[in-house]
């Protein structure tokens, strides 16, 4: 239960966010931004989401001292940065995220399945890489509108088109292994 409530803050944490700058002080905002980071720290035990639970009390502490909605803004920038180093890790130290993501379904993956899977965390790798740095850029340089559009719909739209494209992709590889 924890952590679902831990997701859906985290998913309308650019609406929540922009909805609040007209409204709030960011230093109350940064409230936000910490009990999300709080309640992600009390929803797991691995180290790597305590890190970033660590990372979004900072940012909330410099939104709240001084009362800046820019690291309010960078949340999603330490997201995609976090996401990326657990992938990164993956890969320099097997089995890759996406090749533990496809035991759960299948504990015994042919060789040709693990090369792909290896294939399809790098691909995840180079979409954090872009959309962190999409994050930041929002965050820097445009308008609360577009940042909170961008990292609250466009963002996640670009993830379920990555999820899409790899789903079609593995049906046709699946059936050309299977026929070859």
């Amino acid at each position: 239960m924890r952590a679902a409530i831990v997701t859906l803050l985290t998913l309308a944490y650019p609406l929540l966010v922009y909805l609040g700058l007209g409204r709030f002080e960011p230093r109350w905002l940064a409230l936000l931004l910490a009990g999300l980071a709080l309640l992600r720290a009390l929803a797991t035990r691995e180290r790597v989401w305590l890190a970033a639970a660590a990372g979004a009390l900072l940012l909330a502490g410099v939104s709240a001292l001084g009362n800046a909605a820019l690291p309010l803004k960078l949340y999603p920038v330490l997201v995609n940065g976090v996401l990326l180093g657990v992938f990164l890790l993956s890969l320099s130290h097997p089995p890759s995220m996406i090749e533990r993501l496809a035991r759960l379904r299948e504990p015994d993956l042919p060789p040709e399945a693990v090369v792909y899977t290896r294939r399809v965390t790098q691909v995840w790798c180079g979409f954090f890489v872009l959309n962190g740095s999409m994050a930041l850029y929002t965050a820097l340089w445009a308008s609360d509108a577009l940042w909170a559009l961008y990292n609250g719909l466009i963002a996640y739209g670009l993830m379920g088109v990555l999820f899409l494209g790899e789903w079609l992709v593995r049906g046709r590889v699946r059936a050309r292994t299977a026929h070859g």
